[in-house]
């Protein structure tokens, strides 16, 4: 990605593991604020931390 994420928002479904996983470390790696959601939720609530 080229362009800051700085203040923006991003929903990313299917994140606790694999791609949307990546994506959503990617996302906060650019500075989004990031929400995930997906099965299981142990692994989403560990993705956020």
């Amino acid at each position: 990605m080229t362009k800051s994420l700085e203040g923006k928002v991003a929903l990313v479904t299917g994140s606790c593991i694999g791609l949307g996983a990546a994506i959503a470390t990617a996302l906060a790696g650019e500075g989004a604020r990031v929400a995930v959601t997906g099965i299981p939720a142990e692994k989403g609530k560990a993705l956020a931390e």
